[in-house]
């Protein structure tokens, strides 16, 4: 049997997004759940249809604690319970990564709907029906509106993106598994193969403290030219910037992409200025890496220095499955 990755991971950046995390009521069977993922496609079809040039799209992300109860049921009449798929290698929860001045923070979450389009009417219909659906089997966990600032730039003036891997096989080869990337285990992984993982996090950013700083001193940190966009020389030693930091190769020197969408939010009047980060990859450890070097610094101690102005306040791993895995919840 083949696997099909979902479609929206290869969706291009949009004007607007939300990201949508929700927690599983313990006391609301979980039925109610799978039905709805298993009817997704059929959710965001009805949303997409009105305009088709809006680029509508929603990715579902299945959390580390919720994954195994989600994916077993129980037959009513004999008692028995089967896996509709395995649980994909590498899922957990994001672990906290404390440096000497800085920590990542790992928070709940058992889904993540990803919604996205050129019109905000049409995610906030999306995530009506969406919730209407879901009921009382949930609660919301946090709900962040994203949106594209100018020429794709997050909130410190830089533009965001720029390593991401240029078109659809390339993306698809950043962010999803496929038969030769699941080590240790024989046949096809029901739940691992077609699907990715996906951290997000919610940063909050300290805009007076970054606007005091000179435009050489943000370019410093962040590794690229303000205006242009052009990528900067980096130290080869000592303190290295975001861009250096972010970049991930393995022990043979081979660099690992992940795909972005992150997008700005915020709001002015409640002095509120963020970037939601959410990065998609068929490797988990390469996310966790990106940062612990962050984080922890590399060298030991050099931690990010973007960190010094910009605070997580969420962190939380999902797993993508692929569309079969999706549609196999509603039995």
């Amino acid at each position: 049997m083949s696997y099909h990755h979902q479609p929206s991971i290869t969706t291009p950046l949009t004007g607007s997004a939300t990201f949508l995390v929700l927690a599983h009521q313990p006391s609301s069977p979980l039925d109610r759940i799978r039905k709805t993922l298993a009817d997704i496609d059929g959710l965001a079809k009805n949303i997409a249809i009105r305009d088709i040039r809006s680029d509508f799209a929603c990715t579902v992300g299945i959390g580390a604690d919720i994954w195994d109860r989600l994916t077993t049921t129980t037959n009513p009449t004999t008692g028995q319970t089967s896996s509709i798929c395995r649980r994909p290698p590498e899922l957990k929860p994001l672990p906290v990564l404390r440096g000497a001045v800085h920590a990542t923070v790992s928070t709940p979450g058992d889904l993540l709907f990803h919604i996205r389009s050129h019109r905000r009417d049409l995610c906030f219909e999306f995530e009506r029906q969406l919730l209407k659906a879901l009921g009382d089997s949930v609660r919301v966990v946090d709900a962040t509106v994203g949106f594209r600032y100018f020429d794709a730039r997050d909130l410190l003036g830089f533009v965001d993106g720029t390593a991401n891997p240029v078109g659809e096989r390339a993306v698809v080869n950043a962010a999803v598994l496929g038969e030769g990337d699941v080590d240790g285990l024989d046949g096809e992984i029901e739940g691992g193969i077609g699907g990715g993982y996906v951290v997000v996090q919610k940063y909050l950013h300290n805009l007076d403290a970054w606007n005091a700083l000179s435009t050489e001193e943000q370019e410093g940190i962040i590794g690229r030219t303000k205006f242009d966009n052009v990528e900067l020389d980096d130290a080869e030693e000592g303190q290295r910037s975001h861009k250096t930091l972010t970049t991930i190769e393995d022990e043979e020197g081979n660099e690992h992409e992940i795909v972005r969408d992150n997008m700005p939010f915020g709001s002015p009047a409640g002095g509120e200025y963020g970037t939601y980060f959410i990065g998609y990859s068929k490797r988990l450890w390469v996310i966790e890496r990106m940062l612990e070097r962050m984080f922890v610094g590399f060298p030991e101690g050099k931690h990010d220095r973007i960190l010094d102005f910009s605070t997580p306040v969420t962190g939380t791993t999902f797993f993508v499955p692929p569309v079969e895995t999706l549609q196999g919840l509603g039995g």
